[in-house]
Formats: structure tokens, sequence, C-alpha cells
């Protein structure tokens, strides 16, 4: 059986936690602001624009970065690690604090996301 790159499990493990917070954040985020439209329309927006906008700014600048984790660099895994535990923090918000509006919380959270899912695109090419 193949493995599978820690990269591509870090992204998916970010996506699953900005899934949660999306569906923590309708479910009890302000009643009546169409949540459940504009939520997972602002991730997508911004994922795709960090994933895109980054890849541009980077080749404007000639500059290359490696993937987040790194093989020969053991605690870089546990580092990318918050990424997934910093959203998954984030989620848990809306549950305790409800009737607000978390879309800076979903920004953040989709940025991350996007990070991460540009890290396992740079480390499907690294190799």
């Amino acid at each position: 059986m193949k493995r599978i790159e820690p990269n591509v499990l870090l992204a998916i493990s970010t996506t699953i936690s900005l899934l949660l917070l999306l569906l923590t954040a309708v479910v009890y985020g302000e009643l009546g602001a169409a949540g459940e439209i504009k939520y997972p329309l602002m991730a997508a927006i911004c994922i795709v624009g960090y994933v895109f906008g980054n890849a541009l700014m980077q080749r404007q600048l000639k500059r290359t970065t490696p993937p987040m984790i790194h093989a020969d660099k053991p605690s870089t895994a546990a580092m990318a690690g918050v990424f997934p535990l910093v959203v998954m923090l984030l989620a848990a918000v809306p549950v305790f604090w409800s009737g607000h509006d978390y879309g800076l919380f979903v920004i953040i959270a989709s940025v991350m996301t996007g990070a991460t899912i540009e890290s396992a695109l740079k480390a499907r090419s690294w190799q």
C-alpha cells in the first residue's frame, strides 16, 4: 500500500476542521443572516484567492518555499499540526457564544486551510 503524503493529510484534516467551523457558524450564528450561503461562499473565495494569489506573488518575487512538513525535519509535523487545532478551537467558539457573526473566524480558518492546501500541492511537485 502506498503511503499518503503528510502534507496531504494536513490539508485534509484542516479542511475537515473548516467544515466543522462552517457547520457551527451556520447553526449557532446570527439568526436571519443567511449564513448557510454567506459562510461557505466566503470560505471558498478565501481559499481560492489565497492559493492563486500566493502562487502569483511567489512567482513575481522569484521566491520558492518548501512544503510545510519535511521528512528530514520531524519537528515540522508537530508545528504544522497547530493549523487544524486552531481551526477546531475556532469551531468551538460558536457553540458556547452563539448568536454572533463569525465571518472573521471563517476568513482566518480559510486562509489557514489555503496554506495547507498550497503546501500539499507543493509537496506533490517538490518530490
